[in-house]
């Protein structure tokens, strides 16, 4: 029997222990940035925050010394702060009831400490300049083959979590292959990766795929989305234009490791540069990427607005990491933005030759010829040359409307910016109307002033108030968000979610850093690197941290189910133009040819009819088997099999998409075309590697899984097979129709029910789990 008093008296220890330990951490300074700002962004400050026009009680909460008049007490009267938020009564309660927004009472805990402890207000950690602090010691024991490992691991022993093993080398080198290429590694590339022993043998992978030719495609695909590349203007009939010159640069420019600061300052601003290269100005149809409207009912003016708007908010999420279109129409409500800020950044894009509405049809003005030798262009070519003078014509000459169009460019022509010799004005737009301007006061091109601290205006020169001045400004090492939202999306894209998992909001409502020192670190080694974006990739790559086992256990998945803390390997659904890809290479249909005119493979019959007039007219040979980075993109009805996977639309910046499950992705991938066609050649591939049934579905699973199949699962796939085979040996009709699917002519060679049921075995393994997935 337990002894009563002994029990009571460890109860009274446990309690006094609790007791302790809450004291203690009501003593603990709070942290503004990551306790107390959130709090008062999403609770307070949309009613006292930046915007004039919505603060209310003249009382503004976002900077101290607004704020300090309800912050601090005067003699025995507590801070009116603080009695407003431990109110009862509704009428003084704050937030009011009303908003439906109480504080809970950690939260009112929280800013009680806060207040009691000096209500210290920090600048928002994202517009600091980054600052590399030094990794973290760990015994000998603990390991870690790089830096990121050692914040990584100090991360997970104060969560008391450990790293996960390594994945085995055929499930890295798969990993390595989609996240470099976009492709699966080929079954000779597997078998020499097993044989090389020696102790550099996953680093001489890791320089193999970033030279491989198809890396810079597959960088490319993330970049097109934020630069909202398509091949259509996006409105109405969503009528052609012509910009895979620029998507091609950009694919060469990953290719051959562009730095990324002058990635950057080409695409807003290489036609500014001295001594222009056409290439540079080839690259400045980033900015000019924007859908363009040609409807009838147009109204040039609005839609120039439209076009200047997109290429700011385009610089706000691809480059600041900041939503910045919150500040059009109003001051924004959390950030340190006002609307001035916003048509100050809107000057810069400002003084384009450009007329509001587009042709209908083609590209349309400041546009360039491209020369029939692209991208291989003799010296004398690769010089910048002046677009022709903008030139008007009527819509339409017979029955005319009053709107007049601009002469459309045709395919041989990329669209690009220019300025103007005389400056356009600019005004603040009330409520972000293109017709109420505020011309009081013309706005001269700037930046805002809360990303602007790190430069000392009284002793450095001045930047000039043009686009080449804001892209040298941006590209400032010391700049406070440029090198941490590049790093962030690199790591996105390797992890499936990024050391800040909003990173299309670096600003006060987007989510803290899960690992700040080490974002801040790999940002600072990006920059002190050159901006050398393939030497940063592979640091992350050799870490333990990428090469760890993505297994996990149910209370770690239940812990951190989106891997946050990096206690295991990424695994993700491929991404949807990898999904395609890798079917066409398994199979031996890929076409790697780099670059040209967009191609357009097999679609759903009559689709692009159902909302417009145009006829989508399929490609034949090769075009039908080019990577999935040249299909044409459509913005109106955008490639089905790629939207039913969550790819980006294209209409506006986009760098972060969720993933959904859905059954018609797997119907998609039974019954589409382009799969069951690359079944079908896989399976012409299996029968001519071996007579026997087994090994040919061997080397079809090697093929797809980079891997040999467990017992287990060869004795279920050659059950399957044989179930196929015999329903096609019985049915010669249905075998036939079949192995009709998709324009690549049939081996006669091979009998027609065992390449049915070979291809229908090869479907099967195509649709599995780890065939679709990135382990």
């Amino acid at each position: 029997m337990p002894n009563p008093f002994r029990a009571g008296l460890l109860i009274l220890y446990v309690a006094s222990l609790a007791a302790s330990t809450a004291a203690a951490a009501d003593e603990a300074a709070v942290d503004f940035a990551a306790e107390v700002k959130p709090i008062l962004a999403s609770k307070c400050w949309n009613c006292h925050g930046p915007d004039e026009q919505t603060r209310e009680a003249d009382l503004r909460l976002d900077r101290r010394e607004d704020a300090a008049g309800v912050l601090e007490a005067e003699g025995d009267t507590p801070a009116a702060l603080l009695e407003r938020i431990t109110a009862t009564d509704p009428d003084l309660q704050m937030p009011p009831p009303s908003t439906k927004k109480p504080f809970s009472q950690h939260e009112r805990q929280l800013l009680t400490r806060w207040i009691e402890q000096g209500a210290v207000y920090e600048q928002h950690w994202a517009f600091q300049s980054p600052r590399r602090s030094d990794p973290p010691s760990l015994p000998d024991s603990t390991g870690g083959r790089n830096p990121i490992d050692r914040f990584v691991i100090a991360r997970l022993q104060a969560e008391n979590l450990q790293p996960s093993p390594a994945a085995d080398r055929t499930t890295l080198l798969r990993r390595l292959s989609f996240d470099l290429t976009g492709l699966p590694p080929s079954i000779e590339q597997v078998e020499a990766f097993l044989a090389d022993r020696s102790a550099d043998a996953y680093e001489k992978q890791i320089d193999r795929l970033l030279d491989s030719p198809r890396y810079g495609e597959h960088m490319a695909v993330p970049w097109l989305d934020a630069a909202r590349y398509a091949d259509t203007d996006g409105y109405q009939n969503d009528r052609y234009r012509y910009m895979h010159v620029w998507r091609d640069w950009v694919v060469l420019s990953l290719n051959e490791n562009k730095p990324y600061d002058q990635f950057i300052v080409e695409q807003l601003a290489g036609d500014m540069l001295p001594d222009a290269t056409l290439k540079q100005q080839v690259a400045t149809g980033f900015c000019r990427n924007h859908r363009i409207n040609s409807e009838d009912g147009s109204i040039p003016r609005e839609w120039h607005v439209e076009n200047v708007v997109d290429r700011v908010d385009t610089l706000g999420t691809a480059i600041l990491g900041l939503t910045v279109a919150c500040a059009r129409c109003h001051d924004h409500k959390y950030d340190p933005l006002s609307a001035k800020e916003y048509y100050q950044l809107f000057a810069y894009f400002n003084n384009v030759p450009e007329w509001g509405v587009g042709p209908n049809n083609g590209n349309s003005p400041p546009f360039i010829p491209v020369p029939e030798s692209w991208p291989d262009l003799a010296a004398e070519e690769n010089v910048a040359v002046v677009p022709e003078p903008l030139k008007l014509r009527r819509a339409r000459e017979t029955k005319g409307n009053g709107l007049q169009r601009p002469q459309p460019g045709g395919p041989q022509t990329v669209m690009v910016m220019q300025e103007m010799p005389t400056p356009r004005p600019t005004y603040l737009l009330t409520r972000g109307q293109f017709d109420l301007p505020d011309k009081s006061q013309p706005l001269q091109p700037g930046v805002p002033a809360a990303l602007d601290g790190f430069r000392d205006a009284s002793s450095e020169p001045s930047l000039p108030g043009n686009r080449l001045g804001l892209a040298r400004w941006l590209v400032d090492p010391r700049h406070p968000l440029t090198a941490r939202v590049a790093v962030n999306r690199m790591w996105q894209q390797f992890f499936g979610v990024g050391l800040v998992k909003t990173s299309e909001n670096f600003g006060l409502q987007g989510e803290l850093p899960s690992h700040p020192e080490l974002l801040d670190w790999l940002a600072v080694e990006f920059v002190e690197s050159g901006w050398d974006v393939k030497a940063l990739q592979k640091l992350i790559l050799m870490s333990d941290t990428y090469r760890q086992s993505s297994r996990t256990t149910p209370e770690l998945a239940s812990r951190d189910p989106e891997n946050r803390l990096l206690a295991r390997g990424p695994r993700f659904r491929l991404h949807p133009f990898a999904l395609r890809d890798a079917a066409l290479a398994s199979s031996g249909l890929l076409v790697e040819r780099i670059g040209g005119p967009p191609a357009k493979p097999y679609m759903p019959p009559k689709i692009w009819r159902s909302i417009s007039n145009n006829t989508y007219k399929q490609d034949q040979g090769e075009q039908l088997y080019r990577r999935s980075l040249y299909t044409f993109w459509r913005r109106t009805i955008p490639p089905p099999t790629m939207v039913n996977f969550n790819a980006a639309e294209r209409e506006v910046c986009v760098v972060r998409k969720g993933q959904t499950n859905t059954p018609l992705q797997a119907l998609t991938l039974m019954n589409n075309v382009t799969f069951v066609e690359a079944a079908r050649q896989l399976a012409a591939e299996m029968l001519r590697h071996a007579d026997e049934p087994s090994a040919a579905i061997e080397f079809g699973f090697r093929r797809l899984l980079a891997r040999r199949p467990s017992s287990a699962e060869a004795a279920l796939l050659n059950d399957a097979h044989a179930a196929f085979a015999a329903k096609y040996d019985n049915q010669p009709a249905a075998a036939e129709k079949l192995l009709d699917i998709g324009e690549t002519p049939r081996d006669a060679a091979l009998d027609p029910s065992q390449h049915a049921a070979m291809t229908m075995t090869a479907s099967l393994m195509m649709n599995l789990d780890e065939a679709i997935t990135k382990e």
